[in-house]
């Protein structure tokens, strides 16, 4: 059945896993869902060569308006977000594939700046995170009190930054980092994107409260592992409310993206295209 709501038109901001998943589906699903596929970008444009076909290969960003998409979807790395995402908005909704750049207080505030000023969405993919509903519908009832989201691989998977890139795992299971997801993001901006969206589903805790954890696992090579938990206040008789999930993802060797994670940023996209293009930002 074709979609009966806006967006129609779709640009995709990232040929990797993630972006040739959705350029995938685009092309051979889009059409009898009502989408159309109008531009396909990426960092480096020699990686479209004989896969995308020319027409669609944006190659200048400042020309993504002329295209004239309903929804853009950044599925590249947070510094689109940084550079770009207020831009974008005056042209479409967004949907974020990156929410780690939203760690940083400067973008929010002009993604949400630029959202109301023309009137489009800030979609965030939930990417990896189980339960996002659950923990946005407590948090809104302030029945939450704690969030904590591990997140382990194996070391070839991660994409580190500042002084995570230099530290070394002297045993086979080895913490990173510990602490308020904020301060996680710009330190691995492509590994915290589960937190990240963590975050966003509890802002009566937000970035600075939601804990993450990243451990490198050598045991993990082909996987994954999440465990999301988080408890309430003491009840009558003094027991909290508690909730744990663990969450094993296949993932081929040394990859960022876990494979289930894939077929679910294409849900989020189709989540898009029912929702209206209300200013603001919005876990999909």
């Amino acid at each position: 059945m074709a979609l009966t709501t806006v967006p129609r038109k779709v640009g995709i901001l990232g040929y990797g896993r993630v972006g040739q998943s959705l350029v995938s589906h685009l092309l051979t699903q889009g059409p009898e869902l009502g989408l159309e596929l109008v531009f396909v970008w990426n960092r480096d444009p020699g990686r479209m060569a004989g896969s995308v076909p020319p027409t669609l290969q944006l190659q200048n960003l400042a020309a993504l308006g002329e295209r004239h998409p309903d929804l853009v979807v950044e599925v590249a790395h947070p510094k689109i977000i940084h550079e770009s995402g207020a831009e974008i908005l005056r042209y479409a909704n967004l949907l974020v594939g990156s929410p780690s750049a939203l760690a940083d207080q400067a973008t929010e505030r002009q993604l949400l700046e630029a959202s109301h000023r023309w009137g489009h969405a800030v979609f965030v993919a939930r990417g990896a995170l189980w339960g996002t509903e659950d923990i946005a519908r407590l948090d809104e009832a302030g029945g939450l009190q704690s969030l904590r989201v591990t997140m382990a691989t194996h070391p070839d998977g991660f994409r580190l930054e500042g002084p995570l890139a230099t530290a070394h795992s002297p045993g086979p299971r080895t913490v990173l980092y510990e602490g308020p997801v904020r301060g996680l993001c710009p330190l691995a901006p492509r590994n915290s994107n589960t937190m990240a969206a963590a975050a966003l589903a509890a802002p009566g805790l937000g970035f600075d409260r939601v804990i993450g954890v990243l451990v490198a696992d050598f045991s993990l090579k082909d996987m994954h592992v999440v465990d999301v938990e988080l408890s309430g206040p003491p009840g009558p008789t003094g027991r909290s409310f508690a909730v744990h999930t663990h969450r094993e993802n296949p993932t081929e060797p040394g990859a960022v993206t876990g494979s289930a994670t894939i077929t679910t940023f294409w849900r989020s996209l189709l989540g898009c295209c029912h929702l209206p293009s209300k200013p603001g930002i919005h876990l999909c």
